[in-house]
């Protein structure tokens, strides 16, 4: 029979899924009558351990491990303090890496974290919904949690914001001032499923406010040199007055870019971030922002993580609050623009 998972195995056997593991990883650990059990329901079922189940070992480690996209963007620096800090509290070390937005590189990189025996995984990958690892994650029963993902799965676990809506409150903002021309700069897709989940907000607040499509720039978020891709969106005829960012970083890219070409923020157009990260309040302008509570985020998931490590709890995601942090980067429109009609 093909395609047999750990849950198939599981429920055959009627018992948990970290039964099953422990059968599989340190059987001597498991009551005699339970191994038969599962083993019988294995060989029925003609189930084979994945490759990446079994190098997580029934002998607790203390070791919770990390994967972030990238570790110079703060958004994640925020986010690993409160990891720390929870994994800490509860007696756990951290072992960290980086895929650097890069879906190719997550598979190697959770492996190597799962060579060196962690207890369990606090990710954030480049598709919480499409990703192949993450499906062997949940067959294979290895503790995890998404961070930042917004997974559609109810086996998933995840701590987020609702990144649609809180597009769609900063650009009602924008939209109350009097913007009516927008364009959004956006990380790329298939590196970032918020990105996604950002621009569908960002769709979906033009529609509300009957406004017509806006156009999007797609960038690399390893390539922060924006002058020339936005050269001519921002000084052609029908320029944005208003410019949504994907994230904090883009948006001082963005910003620096605008400078570049001549042109104020935001006396000349308006640009707003999504993340909240601090040096955000220490330039000029200050930018404006959707904020991410990312300390207690990264506690969150700790928390969460370590109720699935025990057995204590089922999967589960939680979407936190998000606030929109005001800056000086935002202002109505010129009066010019406020007058005229979008086409």
């Amino acid at each position: 029979m093909a395609n047999q998972t750990i849950k198939d195995v599981a429920a055959a056997a009627q018992v948990s899924i970290a039964t099953v593991s422990r059968v599989i990883n340190a059987p001597d650990r498991v009551k005699p009558a339970t191994v038969a059990a599962v083993q019988a329901a294995m060989a029925e079922l003609g189930y084979r351990p994945n490759a990446i189940g079994r190098r997580l070992k029934s002998a607790a480690s203390r070791t919770v491990g990390v994967l972030v996209p990238s570790l110079s963007n703060p958004v994640f620096a925020d986010s690993l303090a409160g990891i720390e800090h929870a994994a800490q509290t509860a007696g756990y070390t951290l072992l960290l890496t980086a895929s650097h937005y890069d879906p190719a590189r997550e598979e190697a990189a959770i492996s190597t974290l799962l060579s060196n025996r962690v207890d369990g995984l606090v990710l954030t990958v480049a598709d919480a919904d499409g990703s192949p690892i993450v499906r062997t994650l949940e067959d294979e029963g290895v503790p995890h949690v998404l961070l930042y993902n917004q997974p559609n799965s109810p086996d998933t676990a995840g701590v987020s914001v609702d990144n649609a809506a809180a597009t769609q409150q900063i650009m009602q903002r924008l939209i109350a001032l009097g913007h009516r021309r927008f364009a959004m700069v956006a990380g790329s897709f298939v590196a970032s499923d918020r990105s996604r989940l950002r621009y569908r907000g960002f769709q979906q607040a033009l529609l509300d406010a009957a406004l017509p499509f806006a156009p999007l720039v797609e960038v690399d978020f390893n390539d922060l040199h924006l002058t020339d891709r936005l050269r001519a969106l921002v000084t052609g005829p029908d320029a944005p007055t208003a410019i949504f960012c994907s994230n904090d970083m883009l948006a001082l890219a963005t910003i620096r870019s605008c400078r570049e070409l001549g042109l104020r923020v935001p006396e000349d157009l308006s640009v707003v971030g999504f993340d909240g990260i601090e040096v955000g309040k220490l330039v000029q302008p200050s930018l404006c922002t959707v904020t991410q509570p990312t300390h207690q985020m990264g506690q969150q998931a700790v928390s969460i993580l370590l109720d699935l490590i025990e057995g204590r709890a089922r999967p589960r995601s939680v979407l936190l609050p998000h606030s929109i942090r005001d800056g000086e980067s935002m202002a109505a429109p010129p009066l010019a623009a406020r007058s005229a009609t979008p086409s």
